[in-house]
């Protein structure tokens, strides 16, 4: 993880990928991981539970937040944030159905001068819910992606290859 390189500007939308990752090793409530392509650390990112208000979610326990999301520069571009984000929802809904926890998606805060990062998480499935001005680096957009399709407006949840 000391390895990824972020893109110029990128530091103020994720924050160090190690610190995150350390981070998540220390808090009981978060969980990290490694985003792999072909055998390589290409990316990381934290789902945390109990969070969801630091993306400006109405309440900590509905949702889990994903964080920390960060996909190396000299790997951005094709398509592996977008299907991060949507193995990240299938990640959260398995940890909510092992841990019998009433979370029933996953919600995150992007930056409004990250339109890569929304393009990524809107072709991942989630949907906007509005401007959050709770963030550090200014205005954010609260995007949500339920684990029921019928809770997040009829649509399914992606499939990610294995």
């Amino acid at each position: 993880m000391a390895l990824l390189e972020l893109a110029p500007g990128q530091l103020d939308f994720v924050g160090d990928p190690l610190r995150m990752a350390l981070a998540g090793l220390a808090e009981q409530s978060r969980r990290p991981y490694v985003i792999e392509a072909n055998g390589d650390a290409v990316g990381v990112l934290t789902l945390q539970a109990g969070a969801a208000r630091l993306a400006g979610w109405p309440d900590d326990h509905s949702a889990w937040l994903l964080r920390g999301f960060l996909i190396d520069r000299r790997h951005q571009g094709r398509g592996l944030g977008r299907l991060a984000a949507a193995a990240a929802v299938v990640a959260a809904a398995k940890l909510t159905a092992g841990q019998e926890g009433g979370e029933a998606g996953v919600v995150l805060s992007v930056n409004e001068r990250n339109p890569a990062g929304l393009a990524a998480y809107q072709n991942a499935g989630f949907v906007d819910h509005g401007q959050y001005l709770g963030g550090s680096s200014g205005p954010q957009r609260t995007m949500y992606h339920s684990f029921t399709p019928q809770l997040h407006g009829g649509l399914p949840l992606p499939q990610v290859p294995h």
